[in-house]
């Protein structure tokens, strides 16, 4: 009986400046489908036509429209968090100033209500096989909160916890919502209510 082996992942080299730009392409193309027609308008032939590059290459690329449309929602939440750093939320609080934000995104998501349910499906019907690009969509969120918050100091257990609730909340409030149950009016109360949490777990000042 031969023992076991650990096999071990080699990281994925850097893009090339061409492989960057046919990457680029790709997603933007992705993006602009499922703006028209949501999830079911995304299909990888048409995806390849669209960037001009071969079926095959996409699917080096994305193994599937799930990768695609969850690599689409990280890259439209790198775009928005660029925007987010040039104009920062101005309220007083590190609550209000994250609820600011979180329904900035909102609604830069209800403008393209087909694209954002798209890029949820696919998170909700994402396997293990996609984790990696998960874990990269909410290591954005997470850094998009905690630059609002604006700490002085690195954020606590008990700040990442509540972090990670309102993560959870958003990303709920948008189901609620692409499905009908939820009016905006709705979605803005929840997200300022969960928000709170922010405070409730900020470090006590030293006397």
């Amino acid at each position: 009986m031969s023992e076991a082996r650990a096999t071990v992942t080699p990281a994925s080299p850097p893009l090339t400046e061409r492989q960057e730009a046919r990457r680029r392409r790709i997603l933007h193309a992705s993006a602009q489908l499922a703006s028209r027609g949501g999830f079911d308008a995304v299909q990888m032939r048409e995806v390849a036509e669209s960037s001009s590059v071969a079926l095959g290459t996409l699917y080096r690329y994305f193994p599937s429209k799930v990768h695609l449309l969850v690599a689409t929602m990280q890259d439209q939440l790198q775009h928005m968090h660029t925007t987010l750093r040039k104009r920062p939320p101005a309220g007083e609080s590190a609550s209000e100033r994250v609820a600011e934000t979180l329904m900035r995104a909102f609604r830069a998501l209800q403008r393209e209500p087909h694209l954002a349910d798209a890029m949820v499906r696919a998170l909700t019907f994402a396997d293990r096989s996609v984790s990696p690009e998960v874990d990269t969509v909410s290591r954005l969120t997470t850094a998009i909160i905690l630059d609002a918050m604006g700490l002085t100091a690195p954020p606590t257990a008990d700040q990442l916890s509540a972090v990670r609730v309102i993560e959870h909340t958003w990303h709920s409030a948008l189901i609620t919502w692409l499905s009908g149950r939820a009016s905006i009016a709705q979605v803005k109360i929840d997200i300022e209510t969960v928000c709170r949490l922010i405070d409730l777990t900020a470090p006590e000042a030293p006397r």
